[in-house]
C-alpha cells in the first residue's frame, strides 16, 4: 500500500502545488465563474476532455467493453459528435456571451428567449439531472481506493476515504473558481488521457503478446449489436448515439466551457485537438476491455479491469499509476460539476431574484459549491440501490434542454412559450415513460423515453413558434441577436455585469 497510495499522494500534491502556483485574485463575478474568458485552445481542449469523461470510464465503461464487446464503442460514436457539435456551436454561442457577458446556461436561455423564468428552468433541470452523476461519480473511487489498498479496506470503507479526498480537493475549486478547474484539467487531462492512453496501449500489447488475447479469440457473441428480435431492439443504439451526441452540451459543466475561451478560433482549434485525444483514448480503452475479456479474473469483476490487468501486467508500481490516471479523470469531472452548478445556484437561482453585487454572487457560489460538496459527499456514503437508475432517468430529462437549446440557436422563429413548454412537457414525458416502463418501452423499437420527450418537445416548440408568432418588438430584438454574430469580431467589447441586456 506505500507504494500505491504514495503514487496517489504525489500527485495529489502536484495538483494542489499548480493550483498553488497559479492563484490569482478574480475582480467579477465573470472571472470567476467562467475564468474570463481567457483560456486558448490546449487548455480547453483538456478541459473538455477531463469534464466529459468521468474516472468512471475506466470501470463503468471499462466493464461494458468486457461484457458487451463492440457495443461498448457507442460511447466514442457519441463523444467524438459531441466534439464535432463544438465547431458549430463554438461562435453564435461565444460571440452571445462575449458581449452580453453570459456566464451560464442559463444566461443564454434568458438572452435568446428574454425571459427570466427560463433561467430559472433550465439551471433546476440541469442541477436535478447532474446530481446523481456527481454522487457516482464520487462512489466510484470506492473502487479506486479498495484496489490501491490491495483489498484491506471494503468497499463501503473505500468509498468514504475517496469522498474525503475529493471533497479536501473541492477546498480549491470552491477558492478558484473556473480558473482553477481549467488550471487543474491540464495537468488531470494529459496524466488521465495521454498517460492513460499510453498505458492502455501498452496493456494492450500485454494482453496479446503475454496472454495471447487477439480479436480472432474472442466469442462471436463479443461483436453482436442490438438488431430486430434482441431484447434491446433495433433502434436502441441509434438511441444512444443520438441522445448521448445531443446531451453532451445539455451538461452545464459542458456548455459552460463554450464562455471560458479567449476566442472563437480557440474553440474551434481546441475541438481539433480534442477529436484525436478521443479518438486514441476511446478506442485504446474500449479495445483494452475486450481483449481483457480473456482474463478470468476481470470477467469475474469487470468493475475493476483496469487495476486487475495493470497489476498482473505490472506489479504494484503500474497498479498505483493505473490509479494515478483513475484519480486524475475523477477530480476533472467533480471539479467541473460542482463549479458549474455553484454559478447556476448564484446566478440563475438566487441572483436571478436578488439584486446582488459581484462580491456577493462569488460569495452565494462558493457557499453553493460548499453545500453541493457536502450533500454529494453524504449521498456518496449511503446505500442508494436505485441510484444507477436515477442517473439514467436524468439522462432521459437533461437532452430536453437540447430543443429550445439548439433550433434556437440557429432558427430565429423560436419563442418563449414553446420553449419552456416543450421543456417541460418533454422532461414530463420522458421521466414518465422511464417511471412506468423501467427503459424497456415495449412499443419503441429500442428507443428510449427520452427520444419520446424530444419528439414531443419539437412538436409544442415548432406548433408554438406558429401559433404565436413574435410581435413587432420582439422581432427586431431577435433579429439584432442574429445580426451580431453574422457582422462581428471576435475582438469586441462585453457589456458590464451591471448593464446586461438580458432579463433579470
Amino acid at each position: 500500500m506505500i507504494v500505491t497510495f504514495g503514487l496517489l499522494a504525489l500527485f495529489f500534491a502536484a495538483v494542489v502545488w499548480v493550483l498553488h502556483r497559479n492563484r490569482t485574485v478574480d475582480q467579477s463575478f465573470t472571472d470567476y465563474a467562467v475564468g474570463g474568458r481567457s483560456f486558448g485552445a490546449r487548455y480547453q481542449a483538456m478541459s473538455f476532455l477531463n469534464t466529459w469523461y468521468p474516472g468512471s470510464m475506466f470501470t463503468a465503461f471499462g466493464a461494458l467493453s468486457v461484457t458487451a464487446g463492440v457495443m461498448s464503442f457507442y460511447v466514442l460514436s457519441y463523444s467524438l459528435l459531441t466534439v464535432v457539435l463544438l465547431f458549430v456551436l463554438a461562435r453564435p454561442v461565444w460571440i452571445w456571451g462575449k458581449t452580453y457577458d453570459l456566464r451560464t446556461q442559463g444566461d443564454l436561455f434568458a438572452l435568446r428567449y428574454d425571459s427570466r423564468h427560463i433561467r430559472t428552468i433550465a439551471a433546476l433541470i440541469g442541477i436535478v439531472s447532474g446530481l446523481p452523476w456527481l454522487v457516482l461519480g464520487m462512489q466510484a473511487l470506492g473502487n479506486l481506493f479498495q484496489a490501491m489498498s490491495l483489498g484491506a479496506l471494503s468497499f463501503s470503507s473505500s468509498v468514504v476515504v475517496g469522498v474525503v479526498v475529493i471533497a479536501i480537493r473541492q477546498i480549491w475549486t470552491v477558492r478558484m473558481g473556473m480558473r482553477g478547474v481549467v488550471i487543474s484539467d491540464y495537468l488531470q487531462g494529459i496524466v488521465a488521457y495521454i498517460g492513460g492512453g499510453l498505458m492502455l496501449v501498452g496493456l494492450i500489447v500485454w494482453l496479446v503478446v503475454v496472454k495471447g488475447s487477439t480479436l480472432a479469440t474472442l466469442d462471436p457473441k463479443m461483436f453482436a449489436i442490438p438488431s430486430f428480435g434482441s431484447k434491446e431492439g433495433p433502434l436502441y443504439l441509434f438511441a444512444l448515439m443520438f441522445t448521448g451526441a445531443l446531451g453532451g452540451w445539455c451538461w452545464p459543466y459542458i456548455f459552460v466551457r463554450l464562455f471560458t475561451a479567449d476566442g472563437v478560433h480557440s474553440l474551434k482549434k481546441s475541438a481539433a485537438l480534442a477529436v484525436p485525444l478521443t479518438l486514441f483514448f476511446g478506442v485504446a480503452l474500449l479495445l483494452f476491455g475486450m481483449l481483457a475479456s480473456k482474463i478470468p479474473e476481470a470477467v469475474a469483476k469487470p468493475d475493476d479491469v483496469w487495476f486487475i490487468v495493470s497489476e498482473q501486467a505490472g506489479g504494484l508500481v503500474l497498479l498505483g499509476l493505473a490509479g494515478v490516471v483513475l484519480l486524475a479523470a475523477s477530480m476533472g469531472h467533480t471539479d467541473g460539476n460542482i463549479q458549474a452548478y455553484g454559478a447556476q445556484l448564484a446566478n440563475d437561482l438566487v441572483g436571478n431574484y436578488v439584486e446582488l453585487d459581484q462580491k456577493r454572487m462569488i460569495v452565494i457560489a462558493k457557499i453553493g459549491m460548499l453545500l453541493l460538496t457536502l450533500l454529494a459527499s453524504w449521498l456518496a456514503t449511503l446505500t442508494l440501490p436505485a441510484l444507477f437508475s436515477l442517473a439514467v432517468l436524468a439522462y432521459q430529462g437533461i437532452i430536453q434542454l437540447s430543443i429550445p437549446q439548439f433550433i434556437g440557436i440557429f432558427w430565429r422563429r423560436g419563442n418563449r412559450q414553446g420553449a419552456i413548454a416543450g421543456m417541460v412537457v418533454g422532461f414530463v414525458t420522458a421521466v414518465g415513460l422511464e417511471l412506468t416502463f423501467g427503459g424497456q418501452l415495449p412499443f419503441g423499437y429500442g428507443l428510449t423515453s427520452g427520444c419520446f420527450g424530444l419528439a414531443i418537445n419539437l412538436v409544442v416548440y415548432v406548433v408554438c413558434a406558429y401559433l404565436l408568432p413574435h410581435s413587432v418588438e420582439e422581432q427586431r430584438r431577435v433579429e439584432e441577436l442574429f445580426a451580431i454574430v453574422e457582422s462581428r469580431t471576435e475582438g469586441l467589447p462585453s457589456a458590464t455585469s451591471q448593464n446586461r441586456p438580458i432579463p433579470v
